[in-house]
């Protein structure tokens, strides 16, 4: 090898040994949980209802935001018995985003034969984060 190139060379690997490495993260850090209200279908807005029955049977997540409020929507799809409940895991607040996680828990009993659509909607305050379920 000539001088030029191995001084390229030699260039090149000092400037990857002192780069470093950064180790990065996807997840970001909580800062704080969010308050919310969970809606009973009698006080759901009824451009959310419009929009919830468009999904009838379908697994859906969606939001919604009105001058005041945050409705995160989230269906699990058509199931064949009733009794199913769906419970909130997590409702946070990052600097990215606001994470949601929810859990559909089956029912007690099989007592109620008829096919159910679970399906919450969670009102909190309104913030222009992207929702990320999880």
């Amino acid at each position: 090898m000539t001088k030029k190139v191995s001084a390229v060379l030699a260039g090149v690997l000092c400037l990857f040994l002192f780069t470093g490495c950064a180790v990065t993260t996807t997840e970001s850090v909580k800062l704080r949980d969010l308050e919310y209200t969970l809606l009973s279908e009698q006080v759901i807005p009824a451009q959310i209802h419009t929009l919830i029955e468009e999904r009838a049977g379908e697994a859906f997540q969606f939001t919604y935001r009105d001058k005041n409020n945050l409705y995160i929507c989230i269906g699990y799809g058509m199931q064949k018995t009733g009794g199913y409940r769906i419970v909130v895991e997590e409702l946070y607040l990052t600097e990215a985003a606001i994470y949601v996680s929810t859990v559909l828990l089956g029912p007690e009993s099989r007592e109620e034969a008829q096919p159910h659509n679970p399906v919450i909607v969670i009102k909190t305050e309104k913030l222009d984060a992207q929702v990320i379920y999880k």
